[in-house]
């Protein structure tokens, strides 16, 4: 079925705007865990340290996922891989009311949702912004950034009332419809290319888009991607610091700040409006970090962000008590403003490194993204039974946002060789 398109508005934008409202979409998840697991520890007396396991394999899959999604997209094009990721995502949000032991729960949270996430995880919006935008790539790289910011504050409000007053099922439900809700706006409106519909990609000069390639092999161009990446600095400095975002965002901020407030005596209800405060101002932010993408050296904006967000950690264990103060309200807007603003220069980065396998190789440096996240959900769990709370991964996630500003302002393009072919 083909639906036409109001030409007065380029296509690329039409493409952009359905793909904001599809990793709004897949966002909801993103926004359940640190909600729920209170919840699940009170129904089934499961310890925060082991649900953080599950959320782990999720945040892992989801990152190991990304480049071979990226290359997936190569061969089958954006439309099915998204369409696939949000049935997988709907499908695991919504089998998770029939969970009775923790290794269920690792099913669905952890496998199900990893993978459909991991296709639907920031190398989308880098395939789309490289894909049909060839001017704005930076804002464009920005907005799709903040498509998950603007899922996290749309459904974490709305899951913590849910949780108190009907359920953790009823949240459950709520996540997966809102996955397979976008499915019939993708599958109408997101087309693989421009050429499917006869324009260029938007600030081409006319009749230079190239056309779209049909890749073949999804696993060995992603394989061989990483191994010619691997043998760059560039690429491991890149690597290293966006391991250290995600675990100061999505492992640590992410998945422990509700429990953590909840420690102080803070309700679970106010503890995620808080963390929906930093979706709000998350948006703001990674949409500046786009347009400031385009305008200045991204190393600079890396080296600044990742300082910033470090002295926020190591204040945050003076600032959480059983009340809202003004205080947490400045951690949470700095916080937010600095959450995903990392990704526009990193993509940037990674397109003027790595030309066009840019896409696999942000795969890949996406990949350790995960896996930080998914090393300090586990770590602060384990800090939270250990020792009663979480004051030393809060300051452990302050010292490694120094290293992190430290790998961004030393980062040099590769020397010549294998990408000046690629």
């Amino acid at each position: 079925m083909t639906v036409r398109l109001n030409r007065r508005i380029h296509p690329a934008w039409i493409v952009a705007a359905v793909a904001f409202i599809a990793l709004m979409g897949a966002a909801g998840f993103r926004a359940a865990p640190g909600v729920l697991m209170v919840d699940l520890n009170d129904e089934f007396g499961w310890s925060i340290s082991s649900m953080s396991v599950a959320v782990s394999v999720n945040i892992l899959l989801y990152g190991l996922t990304a480049p071979f999604a990226a290359a997936l997209i190569g061969r089958f094009g954006l439309r099915s891989v998204t369409l696939a990721a949000l049935v997988l995502i709907a499908a695991g949000s919504g089998l998770t009311v029939f969970v009775t032991s923790e290794w269920v729960l690792y099913l669905t949270w952890g496998l199900l949702i990893g993978l459909g996430s991991g296709s639907m995880a920031l190398v989308f919006a880098a395939e789309i912004s490289n894909t049909w935008f060839v001017t704005r790539k930076g804002l464009v790289t920005g907005i799709l950034s903040a498509g998950s910011a603007t899922g996290q504050l749309v459904f974490l409000p709305v899951i913590g009332v849910l949780s108190e007053s009907t359920g953790w099922r009823a949240a459950s439900l709520v996540v997966s419809g809102a996955a397979l809700a976008v499915v019939p706006l993708v599958y109408l409106f997101v087309r693989n290319h421009p050429s499917e519909l006869g324009v260029d990609a938007f600030g081409a000069i006319p009749g230079t888009t190239p056309p779209r390639v049909r890749h073949t092999g999804a696993m060995s161009r992603a394989l061989s991607g990483l191994r010619d990446a691997a043998k760059t600095r560039s690429f491991w400095a890149l690597a290293a610091a966006f391991f250290i975002c995600g675990a100061t965002t999505n492992g640590l901020v992410g998945v422990h700040f509700i429990p953590s407030a909840h420690d102080h005596g803070m309700s679970i209800t106010v503890a995620a409006g808080l963390l929906a405060v930093v979706g709000v101002f998350d948006i703001v932010g990674t949409v500046a970090s786009g347009w400031l993408t385009d305008r200045i050296n991204p190393r600079y904006l890396l080296t600044g962000y990742y300082a910033f967000r470090g002295v926020g950690l190591a204040f945050l264990p003076l600032l959480l008590s059983n009340e809202v103060h003004p205080s947490i309200i400045i951690f949470v807007v700095v916080y937010g403003l600095d959450w995903v603003a990392t990704v526009p220069p990193t993509i940037a980065l990674c397109r003027e490194y790595f030309g066009e396998r840019s896409g696999i190789v942000f795969g890949w440096v996406f990949a350790s993204h995960q896996v930080g996240a998914a090393f300090a959900a586990t770590a602060a769990g384990l800090v939270r039974d250990l020792f009663g709370d979480y004051a030393y991964a809060w300051i452990g996630g302050a010292i490694l946002c120094v290293v992190a500003a430290v790998f961004s302002y030393v980062v040099k393009a590769p020397r010549g060789g294998v990408w000046a072919k690629a």
